[in-house]
């Protein structure tokens, strides 16, 4: 199941096969004799099966029984749904759409929440692992490129609109997924931002090198970008502009 990234949904709670059996036939109220029963096994199968051991012809027979709605989840959710926070959160921007942004919106000065194997060439890195933090330390220069932690995306979109604001930086771009449902989003930050909906999914990496297309949508946040370069980003990546 590891190495084909086979992950099910609709069995129960659990970050393995065998604890998401447990749980399921918990909830059903079943014993191990009576799940036993049911799926034509013995009780000593359904126990090794609930201890992660046991043949895959005897997991499909237990399945079908304790969980027949079950079913493959989709491998790019799974792998994005996988690990801790901190691992979710660290997924790199293609260098080739980075390449766009340098090619229209000129060099970035400032990466505030950079990571050691981004791809991300700034003049200036805000790097966690040296003590940094880039929702505290100071914000400088003409452009500002956050790809921030999905988990945290608000924060870091205040933290862009603040710095803006107050002029100390004067253009930030953040690339985030498309989630609009905040009030402060629809009252502040569409009000001054410029906004880009890409067409498609782009393949984020992660720390282990490999590469695979986000599970969501995602758009550019402009603060401070120009007319021109709205433009020529709009005619060197698929999507649209959102209208005002």
């Amino acid at each position: 199941m590891d190495a084909v990234e086979l992950r099910f949904a609709g069995i129960g709670h659990g970050s393995t096969i065998s604890e998401q059996l447990r749980s399921r036939r918990h909830n059903r109220g079943w014993s191990i004799a009576h799940a036993a029963r049911r799926a034509g096994l013995d009780r000593a199968t359904v126990a090794d099966l609930e201890r992660g051991n046991g043949s895959v012809a005897s997991l499909d027979r237990l399945l079908a029984a304790v969980a027949p709605n079950a079913k493959r989840r989709a491998p790019e959710r799974a792998y994005w749904g996988q690990g801790d926070k901190d691992d979710r959160d660290s997924r790199f921007t293609p260098a080739e759409f980075m390449q766009t942004i340098y090619n229209v919106f000129g060099p970035v000065d400032l990466d505030p929440c950079a990571h050691r194997l981004s791809p991300v060439i700034a003049a200036r890195r805000i790097l966690p692992d040296e003590g940094g933090d880039g929702l505290a330390d100071e914000w400088s220069g003409r452009l500002v490129f956050v790809n921030p932690p999905f988990s945290a995306q608000l924060v870091w979109l205040r933290r862009a609109h603040e710095q803006w604001l107050a002029g100390n930086v004067e253009t930030v771009l953040c690339l985030v997924p498309v989630r609009t449902d905040s009030a402060w989003f629809h009252e502040t930050l569409a009000a001054d931002a410029d906004i880009y909906f890409l067409q498609g999914r782009l393949r984020f990496a992660a720390p282990s090198g490999k590469a695979q297309h986000t599970p969501f949508s995602l758009m550019l946040v402009t603060l401070g970008s120009s007319l021109e370069q709205r433009e020529r980003f709009g005619k060197a990546v698929l999507g649209m502009w959102a209208k005002t």
